[in-house]
């Protein structure tokens, strides 16, 4: 039975300039976040529609993690949600079924954020440290725009 965690973080960028920047984070995230990104390729498709597959790669300061691929299900540039599944990395020896999507609160202020997963096995702890990566990757992706 698949688990869910979700978190909301409010951020001050303009909803157009923060969607922007979350649509083009195959060329952006290496270039805003060299601790935590070698490089971000995408392997299928165009990326930015669905059925694209990209691989990102961590750099040595991201404990645990080499690369995870993952697959885009949802892009809807209309509503700002994204949807991905990761389907290949360390990251489904621990988690299967890993599936995130990203959504922008309706006046822009938000990014809502959810995960579903099932755990590879009881001994999986639950992933509190993808969920507060993520938030620490809102807050600094927010401060980068309204500098920038």
């Amino acid at each position: 039975m698949a688990s869910k965690t979700e978190l909301v973080v409010e951020v001050k960028s303009p909803a157009d300039k923060l969607w922007a920047a979350l649509r083009d984070s195959t060329e952006l995230f290496p270039k805003i976040f060299p601790e935590q990104y070698k490089s971000i390729e995408t392997v299928e498709g165009d990326g930015k529609s669905a059925g694209t597959v990209r691989v990102l790669n961590y750099t040595e300061a991201v404990p645990m993690l080499k690369f995870a691929k993952e697959k885009l299900e949802l892009a809807d540039d209309e509503n700002k949600v994204v949807s991905y599944s990761v389907v290949d990395g360390e990251l489904v020896e621990f988690y299967k079924n890993l599936k995130i999507t990203l959504k922008e609160g309706e006046a822009g202020a938000v990014v809502n954020w959810a995960m579903e997963f099932d755990k590879a096995s009881d001994q999986v702890p639950d992933p509190d440290v993808i969920k507060e990566t993520a938030t620490k990757t809102f807050h600094d992706l927010d401060d980068y725009l309204l500098k920038n």
